[in-house]
């Protein structure tokens, strides 16, 4: 009868560190293991030599080697036992990384927190709230910048345990979207323009969202505007309305109409119009703030909140760092003056 357990495990495998199969991953990326040892801080000498040391494990195991040379300046060709190899460090690494993190994380000794840039303010002043707890019992929070048209992916990968942003959701869409997390909903809201059209050529507080097509656009090339403006004008928008510029981060769109390289308006959401409008954002002095109103097609809101795995909070035990920063969330709530 064939033995089942770890006397199956060959020494040889069982010789092979985790640090190797790092080494093994890098070179992969980098092509060459100069490249691999710039990364990892090391010498050449120390890469070559665990290369060579799994090329012989794996010759002896599997009948091929992993790297083979393919001379000066060329990247190393990783054969087809090598290439499976990477996919297995990679994963074998991932999961116990997880694990690790997983453990941290049970036992509140981690805590990771993402946050936009327009929640930060919001997030700091919760955190002071229980800033003496988390110092007593040790807890290492990391704070994240993340973009809103990455938020729940970054929670899906576990790479943060909360987020404080911004989501749109559809009547048609939200339940899905939101079924896998637990929401702490702020406010929820439509868009606003930023301008720097004067009142004569734009007049008013308010602008019509069947209107947009005859305004020159600055809108963000991802993220939670175009989702908003794909929802409401559909997939192909780009043809229908007058984008202008395109922009990746909104100081950018700012800089743009306060120089008057572009003229026209800019879409934000609602928290930023009145942020804006109020002196409370210095890079976008000087523009005007109107309020779009009415909808061009299927009602789409901005949801701004808090957002955090479901199930994951009440899984823990009183105390827990995640369960106490949610409470200082919600109490933090009440009196902030931005919501966006």
């Amino acid at each position: 009868m064939a033995l089942s357990g770890p006397q199956q495990y060959p020494t040889a495998l069982l010789d092979t560190t985790m640090d190797q199969l790092r080494t093994l991953i890098v070179v992969r990326e980098t092509g060459t293991a100069l490249g691999a040892a710039r990364r990892l801080g090391r010498e050449q000498s120390s890469v070559q030599k665990q290369l060579d040391t799994m090329n012989r494990t794996f010759a002896a195991l599997c009948g091929e080697e992993l790297v083979l040379k393919q001379g000066r300046g060329r990247d190393a060709l990783f054969t087809g036992t090598g290439e499976a190899v990477v996919e297995l460090a990679r994963h074998t690494l991932g999961v116990w990384s997880d694990g690790v993190h997983d453990a941290r994380r049970r036992l509140g000794h981690t805590l990771s927190v993402g946050t936009t840039r327009y929640t930060l303010g919001f997030l700091l002043d919760a955190v002071e709230r229980v800033g003496e707890e988390f110092e007593r019992d040790g807890v290492d929070l990391k704070v994240t910048h993340i973009r809103t048209g990455d938020l729940f992916a970054r929670l899906r990968s576990k790479e943060v345990d909360l987020v404080c942003g911004s989501v749109v959701v559809t009547a048609a869409d939200e339940a899905e979207l939101l079924a896998p997390y637990e929401v702490m909903e702020w406010r929820r809201s439509g868009l606003s323009l930023l301008t720097n059209l004067p009142p004569e050529r734009l007049p008013g507080t308010s602008f019509a969202a069947r209107d947009l097509p005859r305004l020159p656009l600055v809108v963000s090339a991802g993220g939670l505007i175009a989702r908003f403006l794909s929802a409401s004008y559909g997939a192909d928008y780009r043809q229908k309305l007058n984008v202008a510029a395109e922009i990746e981060a909104a100081n950018y769109g700012f800089e743009l109409l306060r120089s008057g390289v572009v003229s026209g308006a800019m879409l934000v959401t609602r928290g930023i119009g009145e942020a804006a409008a109020g002196g409370k954002l210095p890079e976008a002095g000087g523009l005007r703030t109107l309020e779009l109103v009415g909808e061009a097609g299927p009602r789409a809101e901005v949801l701004v909140g808090v957002f955090t795995r479901r199930g994951e909070r009440t899984s823990y035990g009183p105390g827990h760092p995640l369960g106490l920063l949610w409470d200082a969330l919600s109490q933090e709530s009440e009196r902030w003056w931005f919501r966006a």
